[in-house]
């Protein structure tokens, strides 16, 4: 079974190489989804970790996918690259 990433911001999994962001030389990263991430920098450089729980909830619910899938996709965030260690930041 192949090993898939998933954006360390936002949880989307990074199935194509369409869907990865890139560096600031044009490569694709492995670490960020093209939503997220481009031209080495974050799209929204100032968001915190519940304005991405709640766009991640948001975009889930337009595609009408479970109750379950959603929460999952919540409690997987703060572990993530980006906000593993902002979590505690007052």
């Amino acid at each position: 079974m192949e090993n898939t990433h998933s954006c360390q911001s936002c949880g989307m999994p990074l199935t194509t190489e369409d869907a990865k962001g890139t560096e600031n030389n044009g490569l694709k990263t492995n670490d960020y989804c093209r939503f997220c991430y481009e031209d080495s920098h974050f799209k929204n450089p100032d968001m915190n970790l519940e304005e991405m729980k709640n766009t991640v909830k948001m975009h889930m619910e337009k595609k009408k996918l479970p109750i379950y899938m959603v929460q999952k996709a919540l409690n997987i965030l703060p572990a993530l690259k980006r906000w593993k260690n902002k979590q505690f930041v007052i």
